[in-house]
């Protein structure tokens, strides 16, 4: 019903009092003035504040309406790769509230491998935003290899999550202090023919104490050939305002090419040798080993190989502890234990430790009698060497721990480098994992995980990330763990760990 204007009221005469109500004349409003009740609210009740909603309309009355306008559900339950499928139309986004740090950054081209540089930023680092120094090869079209490159990379500006600072602050000043930035990939190239199928970095004590230690990186190659370069230029310039990098820089120092036309896929740098030894190996089973002079730097490769595997050599790993003992992995089901010393190139122990192809290996450096292997089908298991006696011993000896959780082959595994019980894997089901060993089983609930059955108490954290190839542990960022594959780059810190 329509309002009437004060001079359309028939009525004049004063309207009916109550209660002794005095008539009070109205005079109206002059220009400028406005009505004030003494007794108006200053507030209106949270009633009427829920039942508005946010645009004046009931909560209810408008999601029923942007649900029929096809708005996004969320659906907060945990998915399993390999145990759960998405319906159509359905995306999977990470639960931010599990991770302290999470943020990914996209190279020209994915690539297949990742080592972590240690820089001289301190151990220990808990503060943020964080940086961390790395070296990948990529992986470029077909058609295109000529645009393949070995990247010495600087990841920057890394930042906590909202979520995890709000809840792990300890101080107001501490939040203050800790910028929130935007991630910063900077690359230092260096042109490579083909794609680099491993790549691993050596570094070899500093001459002196302002000095960068020298930083040798070495990338297996599709070709076969093995290329050796010292990226300490391109590592300096990335903080030394006006620094050139010469052009012989990004020449090799060496090239391995004893495995002739076989592409390789493994290789490894002793952690003992401060100068640097190298062990390659390739899809026809043979192994190289490559010594650097500590006098003038030079590289020698034996040029009898390591034989015994009868199909490809897959990954090699050096002992952590034992200056010439490696192992190898190979497809051929088998890890062998050598001797680099050995003139006879034999392998001192031989263990068929799957029916599938061993994929990767890794030496734990705090506990050197265990031995993790990964397996094309899906497994991984962990030796205990010390039950390795001979060549000739009967049986196959059993691991202390065997897990079938992944679905597809395993393409990474590396032990934590302080705590001796926590391992990564990554493996063809998009997933990078996080383990403790040292879990028990301790009760029937333990036996469920997220409504799924036979999900082992071991398994601490799954992580997604589409066409995951390779993990490696930041030891200087305490629970920090860096990835590439096909969608680029990932660094990320969990809860868990």
């Amino acid at each position: 019903m329509a309002k009437r204007a004060a001079e359309d009221d028939p009525q004049d005469s004063p309207q009916t009092l109550k209660s002794g109500d005095r008539p009070v004349t109205d005079t109206g409003l002059a220009e400028n003035e406005q009505f004030e009740d003494d007794f108006e609210d200053e507030f209106e009740s949270e009633d009427e504040i829920f039942e508005a909603g946010v645009d004046g309309r009931p909560d209810a009355e408008r999601e029923a309406e942007q649900s029929a306008a096809g708005a996004m559900d969320i659906d907060k339950q945990t998915f399993i790769p390999g145990r759960h499928k998405l319906d159509a139309g359905q995306t999977l986004a990470p639960d931010l509230s599990t991770y302290e740090m999470l943020h990914t950054l996209e190279p020209t081209w994915p690539c297949l491998s990742i080592d972590v540089v240690r820089d001289q930023l301190g151990d220990g680092r808990k503060s943020y935003p964080a940086t961390v120094y790395a070296v990948a090869g990529t992986q470029a079209a077909q058609g295109r290899e000529k645009e393949n490159q070995i990247m010495v990379l600087k990841l920057s500006g890394l930042s906590r999550n909202d979520e995890a600072r709000n809840m792990n602050s300890d101080s107001e000043d501490e939040d203050e202090d800790e910028e929130n930035s935007d991630p910063i990939l900077e690359t230092r190239v260096i042109p490579a023919s083909c794609t680099t199928n491993r790549i691993r970095v050596h570094q070899s004590p500093q001459a002196t104490g302002s000095a960068l230690p020298t930083t040798l990186s070495a990338a297996m190659q599709e070709n076969g050939e093995a290329l050796i370069h010292d990226i300490t230029p391109h590592l300096t310039s990335f903080d030394t305002p006006g620094y050139s990098i010469a052009p012989a820089a990004s020449k090799p120092l060496h090239i391995i090419r004893s495995h002739k036309k076989n592409e390789g896929y493994a290789v490894a740098w002793s952690p003992l040798h401060p100068a640097g030894k190298l062990a390659t190996g390739d899809i026809s089973g043979k192994i190289f080993v490559t010594t650097r002079s500590p006098a003038d730097g030079t590289f020698t490769t034996d040029t009898t190989p390591f034989s015994g595997h009868s199909s490809s050599v897959e990954d090699l790993c050096w002992s952590p502890n034992e200056k010439f003992v490696f192992a190898s992995a190979s497809s051929d089901g088998t890890v062998k234990i050598w001797d680099s010393r050995s003139k006879s190139h034999t392998a001192a122990l031989s263990i068929n430790v799957s029916d599938a192809d061993v994929n990767v290996l890794a030496w734990s450096a705090l506990t050197p009698h265990l031995l993790a292997t990964g397996h094309e089908d899906g497994s991984f298991s962990v030796h205990d060497l010390r039950t390795w006696r001979s060549v000739t011993t009967s049986g196959t000896p059993k691991p202390v721990a065997h897990f079938t959780f992944h679905r597809e082959q395993i393409t990474s595994l590396q032990w934590h480098p302080t705590d001796d019980s926590i391992i990564s894997v990554c493996a063809g089901d998009n997933t990078l994992t996080l383990w403790d060993l040292a879990v028990e089983l301790d009760d029937e609930e333990s036996k469920y995980t997220a409504d799924v059955k036979d999900v082992p108490p071991q398994l601490l954290f799954v992580h997604y990330m589409e066409m995951v190839k390779e993990a490696r542990w930041c030891g200087q960022i305490p629970g920090t763990v860096v990835a590439t594959g096909g969608a680029g780059f990932g660094v990320l810190k969990t809860i868990s760990v």
